[in-house]
């Protein structure tokens, strides 16, 4: 049981788009760097319940998460393109003066970081005026082969210089207001609307660790599931062994036990078509024993054993590097360079590298200057990596932040909004219809990147008539209600589904007229329903609609 009386109660009455939280400011000081962790949020309380690994799968001794179709993902799926897009999270707070060193700047570098600069003499030049570390060594052919572009600058105004609120950010593309969906998760419900009772065979997005990212999520949810190991994923899709939900303390609050038995029930869809990518092919390379080996060694498997997935997220970290930097930075980027080498001699052993797009990005970047501890504190722009046969060419993107001229809090400006690079990428690279990326990026429309790819945007009619019906479940007292909007007068059926997808009733099946309905649950199924949680379906005109809904 909980103990209601030392508990303060939740508010739950912000919407979302308020603005909830405010990152810290440029001081951060030890109370601000706790606060961030004990921050309670859906996410968390996944995290406190244990599923954060239970929930997902381990494939090859890595967390893995399907992620539910969302507009984009499903727009992914439908675009006529066989083009894969890999996220490298560099989680923590990359410091990509150590990362991309500024050689034309070199004096002013060293004598802003005399314990952690790197000698000139030690770097590979990629150009005259920039350098990478002895331990990005490898990245020297993806170079020269013109494998390799490199961002300057990437931030946003203001940046935060919070873990949590940056990596918000990022995922959301929204770095104005508070925001609880992905930039791959905006539009889950009106455009793939009938997810929760009739998934698609494939998971559109594929992502391995970072398990409270939100990139992927919808208003809703986010599904993943857990074995202990690949050969497990067929016993589990086979026999829909569940884990355990329901013995749950009456303090839960309605929406997180949703959200939490959504990722466990409708993960177990995808077990056995990831498990048989992974099983049909093999890795042609060893590929070692780092973090990020081990994620690029399972998506080179799954890419060539034809899974069908285009979008997938990796995690390399922690890149939050206060003290001890010049050894940790240099090992973190040496599992990135080994592993995405690695990772593109596997693909292009069977000629599939040229499809296959990779990026970094991480919350924020480093200070200018080093602190006391042999290391650097939390900073703003930082560069982003992009690999692969398609960028055409070796080069840089944008303009170097000029680190003599810092902003006023020490850090250097941005010059590359990072909407920037979400546009083109998804516009040029995926072939996502321009309107559509544009409505991701909550209508604003952001200069594309000469990334040195291109392609003509799809037109994708069908996904702009969806997202016409509204729906949503609300609440009053003890009783649960549904309330929508007919945009005709049609024969609908609105049922009721347990969280396995059997049927329980339904609520409403005849002629219903144009305009505002509002359907009392218990009273309209005419049958007893336990507390708990539910899947309601609106259908109509050869269209369903579904979403999870809690019975008081």
């Amino acid at each position: 049981m909980c103990d209601h009386h030392n508990t303060p109660k939740k508010n739950n009455t912000q919407k979302k788009g308020q603005k909830l939280y405010k990152g810290p400011s440029a001081k951060i000081t030890d109370h601000h760097h706790d606060e961030e962790h004990t921050t309670w949020s859906r996410r968390s309380f996944m995290q406190a319940l244990g599923l954060v690994g239970t929930g997902s799968i381990m494939v090859g001794g890595s967390n893995l998460s399907a992620a539910a179709p969302s507009r984009l993902t499903t727009a992914l799926a439908n675009a006529d393109s066989d083009r894969i897009l890999v996220l490298i999270r560099l989680k923590g707070g990359n410091d990509g003066l150590n990362t991309i060193v500024p050689i034309y700047d070199y004096d002013f570098y060293a004598q802003s970081r005399p314990t952690i600069r790197y000698q000139e003499s030690e770097l590979y030049n990629l150009s005259p005026d920039f350098g990478i570390p002895p331990s990005m060594d490898p990245l020297q052919s993806l170079w020269g082969n013109g494998q390799m572009k490199v961002v300057h600058g990437v931030g946003y105004p203001d940046q935060s210089l919070s873990h949590f609120r940056g990596s918000d950010i990022w995922a959301s593309a929204q770095p104005n207001d508070v925001e609880d969906t992905g930039v791959f998760g905006r539009y889950f419900e009106d455009l793939y609307p009938d997810f929760l009772i009739n998934p698609p065979d494939i998971p559109p997005a594929i992502q391995i660790g970072s398990s409270g990212n939100l990139i992927f999520d919808g208003d809703e949810t986010r599904y993943a599931f857990s074995v202990a190991n690949p050969q497990q994923l067929e016993d589990i899709a086979e026999n829909g062994v569940l884990h355990d939900v329901t013995n749950i303390p009456d303090c839960t609050f309605g929406d997180q036990l949703g959200f939490m038995r959504s990722v466990i029930n409708t993960s177990f869809t995808y077990a056995g078509t990831i498990n048989e990518a992974y099983e049909n092919a093999s890795n042609a390379v060893e590929y070692g024993a780092g973090q990020l080996a081990r994620q690029l060694a399972i998506v080179a498997r799954m890419i060539k054993g034809g899974l069908g997935t285009q979008v997938y997220l990796v995690t390399l970290g922690s890149f939050d590097t206060h003290a001890n930097q010049l050894e940790d930075h240099g090992q973190l980027l040496e599992d990135l360079s080994v592993s995405v080498k690695n990772f593109y001699d596997d693909l292009n052993s069977t000629g599939m590298g040229e499809n296959v797009l990779s990026m970094t990005f991480s919350e924020f970047g480093r200070r200018i200057e080093e602190n006391g501890s042999n290391g650097t504190d939390h900073g703003t722009a930082s560069p982003i990596l992009m690999f692969g046969d398609g960028l055409n060419d070796q080069g840089f993107v944008g303009t170097h932040p000029d680190i003599q001229n810092p902003d006023t809090t020490g850090n250097p400006s941005f010059t590359t909004d990072f909407r920037s690079v979400y546009a083109t990428v998804l516009k040029q690279w995926l072939c996502i219809d321009e309107s559509l990326v544009d409505q991701i990026l909550f209508g604003q429309t952001f200069d594309p990147l000469d990334l040195g790819f291109s392609c003509d945007s799809l037109g994708i009619s069908d996904f702009a008539t969806s997202g016409g019906f509204q729906h949503l479940a609300t609440y009053q007292g003890k009783e649960t209600f549904i309330e929508f909007t007919m945009p005709t007068t049609a024969r609908v059926t609105v049922s009721l589904f347990n969280l396995l997808g059997q049927e329980v009733g339904k609520l409403k099946d005849e002629f219903i007229l144009e305009g505002p309905q509002r359907l009392n649950v218990k009273q309209s199924i005419r049958t007893r329903l336990r507390i708990g949680q539910y899947i309601y379906r609106i259908s109509f005109n050869g269209k369903s609609y579904s979403k999870s809904i809690l019975v008081r």
